[in-house]
């Protein structure tokens, strides 16, 4: 299908025939309006008290089991298909060169990018930073549920610097497949996917030894060949093979079993034999070559929850929880030119991150009268070691050391009549950063840094249908070991001439980011009949960005000169705007939803559009549902406009895709807990990039997955 598609006006379109719905509605009894079926009627559960999404005064959205075993993506970039601002970056297809942007915050090329970015799985901080290699390397099959908490005010609850937001990670629990009264449930699972030749294969046993203690266990094993994009070219280093595992248990206890222990283990060990060394793609592919690359990532996370019945001051969560992400290459085929400096990146190496937190957090019901009134305070501390090494000895752009913090927050949650919210939150975080003897004998040193970030969110209810909102959030990211600690000698650039030498940069300011946003939302049952309800969240943002970091400018000057630059600084201002609308429509019968947004930035120093902009996009989907034969279909088109920022590597054309899925949940006899999706991604087989990923997307890829509980 052609792409030229031009989408701002037909994106207006949207808009305008999404209000003309409201302003022509006629006004209706006003009921109560839980919206559960529908994404703006989820429970939110990251951004403070339990809130539906609607009625939480920020950008929230979720991802749940639903729409993973609906859409089966195989990437971060199809898992966030249809949620307003949130895309991943990066490689395309390839299972580990993909990192996440929010609202233009991240990408997978520019150093410490992604800790802008804050991700946990169950609690647990996942953060991982490599040159071209991605930062999540999760296997999807492990997770019921994703939230998305755009912008920083989000900062309070999970740390300072979130200039993008918080992405939360759910793996599954027992219960998840248990019925009422039923002690145990085995559940075997297999799809196949056509792009590539992939096969999935899963299994989980969830068992309820007693009342109290449930338990889980799951195993997945798949793969898949080079898959190709739209036009037959083979998308080069996309074949994988992946085992990925959980093994988790609550066990609950004490008066009323308000107190309860879980203990989560999971690990996803990916194998890529013969790949591109630059898994992120683009021009970079031929200049690395190939090599075999193994990366495997571990969490561990031990949650007591004490949220005593008799005591409202007490609502105690105490989470321990080990990570350790290792990814190592050898093979290289261009393993002739390995030697020490920047061509250490073709040797035989090994990176890796440990983090292990501590978070202790308590939530206070101090409500009174016409007021509700939560308090909700705690205390965080970390350790992250940095490890690298290599054939050839210390990697210097790829510095060892240890990130030590201590964040102490406090988040209110004021209630009026069920009416007026307001959110005030602050965050103190304190850092002390210490490089490896190696980067020390580079020049580097010891760093203590602070950082601190307030914010003040409000929402208020004009009728039942109608709210408005808004927030004010200020961040502040502190300098990571990269940023602070990485050298490098001078390089060759032509006959008597070089480039010259990078040094350790210890004089970074923090990264401060100044967001308002300021939205509506609106929604109403029995709309067009009895039952059914629209809901619709629009939000309007701006973001303020100062002293940002990248890395320094290198002169070009005959060998043998001295001179040398810090490999990091703070170099100029930016700023961030745009809007986000998210809507949804779901009755007896059909469903729909829509999810647009517009990101525009500024570098102010050049009037350029930053390089990690998206393009401005609306995706419309239309499902039917047919109870009798418990089926579900639906069409989803997703509509891309160009966009040209400062790289061209970024920059991008028009293009739009469509997408068919079905559903299948047969619940009488020998098929009862039988089910059956199908996805059909690129349905026309289309060539075409976003501008966030480096290389052309999969083409047609039909997804079949079937799945039986006994």
């Amino acid at each position: 299908m052609p792409a030229s598609f031009t989408l701002a006006p037909k994106g207006h379109l949207l808009l305008s025939v999404t209000l003309a719905v409201l302003t022509t509605t006629p006004a209706l009894a006003q009921e109560d309006v839980s919206g559960g079926f529908t994404p703006l009627g989820r429970l939110i559960l990251g951004a403070g008290a339990e809130k539906v999404a609607i009625d939480t005064p920020q950008a929230v959205s979720s991802v749940e089991q639903e729409d993973i075993d609906r859409d089966q993506p195989a990437n971060v970039a199809e898992l966030f298909k249809s949620v307003p601002g949130v895309q991943g970056a990066g490689a395309s297809a390839r299972p580990v060169g993909q990192a996440f942007n929010i609202r233009g915050i991240g990408n997978s090329e520019q150093t410490a990018s992604e800790s802008r970015i804050i991700v946990n799985v169950d609690g647990a901080p996942k953060f991982f930073e490599q040159y071209r290699m991605g930062s999540f390397f999760g296997d999807l099959e492990l997770y019921k549920r994703v939230e998305v908490l755009r912008g920083p005010a989000s900062s309070t609850l999970y740390g300072t610097g979130a200039i993008g937001g918080v992405i939360n990670f759910t793996t599954k629990d027992a219960s998840d497949f248990l019925e009422p009264g039923q002690d145990r449930a085995l559940r075997f699972k297999s799809g196949y996917d056509s792009n590539g030749d992939g096969l999935r294969l899963g299994v989980i046993f969830a068992s309820r030894p007693s009342e109290n203690l449930e338990l889980l266990g799951a195993i997945n094993r798949s793969k898949g060949d080079d898959m190709q994009d739209g036009s037959g070219a083979t998308l080069p280093g996309t074949a994988y093979e992946r085992w990925s595992g959980l093994v988790k248990g609550t066990y609950r206890f004490g008066d009323d079993a308000d107190q309860s222990m879980t203990l989560s283990l999971s690990r996803t060990d990916t194998q890529l034999d013969e790949t591109v060394v630059a898994q992120t793609g683009g021009a970079a592919l031929a200049g690395f070559g190939t090599s075999d690359i193994r990366a495997i990532d571990d969490t561990a996370t031990l949650t007591w929850r004490h949220r005593a019945s008799a005591n409202p001051l007490l609502d105690l969560t105490v989470g321990l929880s080990v990570t350790d992400t290792n990814v190592e290459k050898d093979n290289f085929s261009m393993a002739a030119m390995c030697a020490a400096g920047q061509l250490a990146v073709l040797c035989d190496s090994e990176y890796g991150y440990r983090t292990v937190s501590l978070k202790v957090e308590n939530t206070a019901d101090l409500s009174a009268g016409a007021w509700e009134n939560y308090l909700t305070f705690g205390v965080q501390v970390s350790e992250q070691k940095r490890s690298a090494t290599s054939s050839v000895g210390a990697l210097g752009f790829h510095p060892e050391g240890t990130d030590q913090k201590l964040g102490i927050y406090a988040q209110g949650e004021l209630v009026w009549n069920d009416r007026l919210t307001l959110i005030p939150g602050v965050r103190v975080d304190f850092g002390e950063l210490t490089p490896s003897a190696e980067a020390e004998e580079a020049g580097g040193s010891r760093q203590s840094k602070t950082s601190i970030s307030p914010k003040l969110a409000a929402m208020y209810k004009l009728n039942e249908s109608w709210s408005v909102f808004g927030s004010m959030a200020r961040t502040e990211r502190m300098p990571t070991l990269d940023e602070l600690y990485s050298s490098e000698g001078p390089a060759r650039r032509g006959p008597g001439l070089a480039a010259v030498a990078r040094t350790p940069s210890l004089n970074l300011e923090p990264e401060t980011a100044d967001t308002f946003e300021l939205g509506f939302a609106f929604q109403r049952m029995n709309v067009l009949s009895d039952g059914d309800v629209f809901q619709l969240k629009a939000t309007a943002f701006r973001n303020d960005i100062s002293n940002l970091i990248a890395t320094s400018p290198r002169p070009i000057l005959p060998d043998g000169n001295t001179t040398s630059v810090p490999y990091f600084a703070n170099i100029n201002e930016a700023r961030i705007w745009g809007a986000e609308l998210e809507a949804s429509y779901d009755a007896d019968l059909w469903f729909a939803q829509l999810a647009y947004s517009q990101v525009r930035s500024e570098d102010r120093s050049t009037g350029l559009t930053l390089p990690d902009t998206p393009a401005e996009n609306a995706v419309l989907t239309l499902g039917a549902k047919l109870p009798d034969q418990n089926l579900t279909v639906g069409w989803r088109a997703s509509f891309f406009d160009d966009i040209t920022t400062s790289s061209a590597t970024t920059s991008g054309e028009a293009y739009n895709t469509h997408d068919i899925f079905a559903t299948w949940t047969p619940d009488r006899g020998v098929l009862e807990g039988l089910e059956v999706n199908l996805a059909i991604n690129n349905v026309f087989d289309g060539t075409y990039r976003n501008n966030l990923a480096l290389d052309k997307a999969p083409g047609r890829t039909i997804s079949i997955s079937v799945a039986k509980t006994f």
